[in-house]
Parts: C-alpha cells; sequence; structure tokens
C-alpha cells in the first residue's frame, strides 16, 4: 500500500513537471458560450489512435494465445482419436480372445461330458479281475473236461484193443 502511494506522487511530480513548460489549451464553460459561434467546417474525424506498444502487446498476446491454444486442442483432438482407436481396438481383440476361450470352454466341457458317459459304460479294474478269474476257472474246467474226456477215450481204445486180441487169438489156432 505504501509503495503504492509513492508510486502515485512520484508520478504526479512528473506530470507537474512537464506541464509547466506546456500551455493549457482548456477553457471555461462560460467562455466557450461568449465566444462567437465559428462557420460549420464539417465534422472533424478524431485521428485514429496508433496501437501503442501497450496495446499491441495485448493484442499480439491474446492472438498468439488464441493461435496456440487452438493448436494445442487440434492436436489434443487428434491424441484422444488416436486414443480412442486404440481402445476400440483393444477391446475388439479383447471380444475376440473371449470368444475364442468361450469356444474352447464349450469343447472341454464337451470331451467331459462324452468322458462320463464312457468311464460309466467301461469296466473297471476289479471287473476286468472278477471276469478274468471266470475266465480262469472256466479253462480250468475245460481243461479238465478234455482230460477226463481223453482219458476215457483211451480207456475206450485199450477195451477195444484187449477185445480185438482176445478174437484174435482162437482164429489162429
Amino acid at each position: 500500500m505504501a509503495s503504492t502511494s509513492r508510486c502515485l506522487s512520484l508520478a504526479r511530480n512528473v506530470v507537474q513537471r512537464t506541464n509547466t513548460h506546456a500551455r493549457l489549451l482548456s477553457t471555461s464553460p462560460i467562455l466557450r458560450h461568449d465566444a462567437a459561434p465559428s462557420p460549420n467546417l464539417g465534422t472533424v474525424s478524431s485521428p485514429k489512435k496508433p496501437v501503442g506498444g501497450f496495446r499491441g502487446g495485448i493484442i499480439g498476446f491474446l492472438f498468439g494465445f488464441s493461435l496456440a491454444s487452438s493448436y494445442a486442442a487440434y492436436h489434443l483432438l487428434d491424441e484422444y482419436k488416436a486414443a480412442s482407436a486404440a481402445l476400440q481396438a483393444s477391446v475388439e481383440e479383447l471380444q475376440a480372445s473371449t470368444a475364442k476361450v468361450t469356444a474352447q470352454v464349450r469343447r472341454i466341457e464337451a470331451v467331459e461330458k462324452d468322458l462320463k458317459a464312457l468311464s460309466q459304460s467301461s469296466a473297471s479294474k476289479d471287473d476286468l479281475s472278477r471276469v478274468r478269474a471266470e475266465m480262469k476257472k472256466l479253462y480250468d474246467g475245460l481243461h479238465i473236461e478234455f482230460l477226463d474226456l481223453r482219458n476215457h477215450v483211451w480207456g475206450m481204445q485199450q477195451d477195444l484193443h484187449a477185445l480185438a486180441k482176445k478174437e484174435a487169438a482162437p482164429v489162429r489156432e
């Protein structure tokens, strides 16, 4: 606050020094009415104020800022489009891989279902060992019957051979 008032007092001092040598053109309103009217020479166009350094700087800054911000917005929009396209591509890739995984899961479920049906219809180790024992018993039983039959046939051959010798012996006498 003190520095602001000091700056204002310095500015007043500078203005007073420059105005002491300058001629003031202002008149009081009373004197202006008493003066003779001057002929109408047309309207005086106010001279265009040249764009000063301060105003030009502001206008230049605003123009540069708007140009830079529009350029940045354009590039930001391009990056947004590129990121959006990349995201869309990854989403589509994810959907494709999800479809592949779903198809694989369905195949696995079908194979498991077939395996369960096969395991229910197939024989277990206990069943196989039981059937093997039954087959062994049948084979042994058939072998014994074969040997009994062979023994019976051999006995019949012996009896036939003995009969043939008895009948053949009187013929020789």
